[in-house]
This record gives structure tokens, C-alpha cells and sequence, in this order.
């Protein structure tokens, strides 16, 4: 492929779909390229787990390649495949909940590696560092622990930016019942917050 039509696939996302159909891997794996990091980010949201978080990404892009004759053009792809990650996501809070598997809260290892090594090159000053990892962490057990159902839309809405209509549609939900857990899910955050920073 050609370095002008690269540009073209990596510019146009239907051009990736249609290339995709009909059989060209570059353009399906340029899709991946350009949504793995969303799709993991979701994944880690719902789930609270790196390893989970990990097989919703990896689930998700193989359902989609398999079915990516079903997929119509009608809508955007990355709603599309964020359907996919959210169903396989929650099956898996169900699995776990059902074989009664590791608690929402550990989402880290003992010395609080894993969420946040990204941030681990960045090291403005040791001091600031830390803070800024304690308020992340923090807000990320906040986050986990609200229900799935609000932790979803909380998710998708506040922290992906989809609409309220994208959301409702993505989840199968009406309007009105995405507003209420969005509401019920940000008034639960504040309260679980401001309990922490009190006891801090």
C-alpha cells in the first residue's frame, strides 16, 4: 500500500470499514490502532481490573472482526465496538460475581503498580507525585465503587463523552433512565469522595 492511500485509511473511518470488509487487514488493523487505547480504558472502568480489562480489549476487536459483515454503515464503528466492549465487559463483572472472584477494590498490586504506571515517567517532584497519584487513586476506588449500571453510564457519558442518546442507545436504555443513573451515580461519587477527603 502506498504512502498516500495509508494517509487515506488512517484520515477516514469509513474508508477503514469498507476496506475492512472486504478483506483488507491493514485497514481493520488500523481501526485497532486508532481505538485499542478507548476500548482497554473502558474495559479497566467497568471492570477495575488490568487482567479483565485486557481480555474486554482483545474480546472485543475479535468479535468485531468476526462480525464485521453484520456491522451497517449507518451508524459510527466506534459506537459499534463500544457496544461489543460494554456487553463484554459487564459478562465479566457477572462471571466474577458469580464464581465469586476478586472484590471491585483491588485494582492494584501490593506496592500500587499497576493503575498507575503511566504516570511513573512523568515524576514532577516526589511530593507532588504522590499526591497526584493518592487523589487518582481515589477517585478511581470512588468510581469502583459505584454500581455497574452507574458506573457504566458514568463512564461512557462523563469520562468517554458520548451523548446521552449515544449512551442510551449503546446500553439499550431510555433517555430518562440514562439521566437518572448518571444523576444517582455523580451524587453517589461526591458523597463517597467527600467521606475520604474528610477522613484524609
Amino acid at each position: 500500500m502506498s504512502e498516500p492511500q495509508a494517509a487515506t485509511l488512517a484520515g477516514d473511518e469509513s474508508v477503514l470499514v469498507s476496506g475492512a470488509k472486504a478483506g483488507n487487514y491493514a485497514a481493520f488493523e488500523e481501526l485497532v490502532n486508532r481505538y485499542e487505547k478507548k476500548i482497554y480504558r473502558l474495559g479497566m472502568n467497568i471492570t477495575g481490573s488490568p487482567e479483565d480489562a485486557e481480555d474486554v480489549l482483545q474480546d472485543t476487536f475479535l468479535k468485531a472482526f468476526e462480525h464485521l459483515s453484520e456491522f451497517r454503515e449507518d451508524s459510527r464503528f466506534y459506537t459499534w465496538i463500544v457496544r461489543i466492549a460494554v456487553n463484554e465487559a459487564l459478562m465479566k463483572l457477572r462471571k466474577r460475581r458469580s464464581s465469586k472472584e476478586v472484590p471491585f477494590e483491588e485494582t492494584e498490586d501490593q506496592d500500587g503498580e499497576v493503575l498507575v504506571r503511566d504516570y511513573a515517567d512523568w515524576k514532577p517532584n516526589p511530593e507532588q507525585t504522590l499526591a497526584r497519584e493518592e487523589m487518582e487513586q481515589i477517585l478511581r476506588n470512588a468510581i469502583q465503587a459505584l454500581p455497574p449500571g452507574f458506573r457504566t453510564v458514568f463512564y461512557l457519558r462523563d469520562v468517554e463523552g458520548l451523548s446521552t442518546e449515544e449512551t442510551a442507545q449503546l446500553l439499550n436504555l431510555s433517555i430518562g433512565a440514562v439521566k437518572a443513573r448518571l444523576f444517582r451515580g455523580r451524587l453517589r461519587l461526591r458523597e463517597e469522595l467527600s467521606k475520604v477527603l474528610k477522613r484524609g
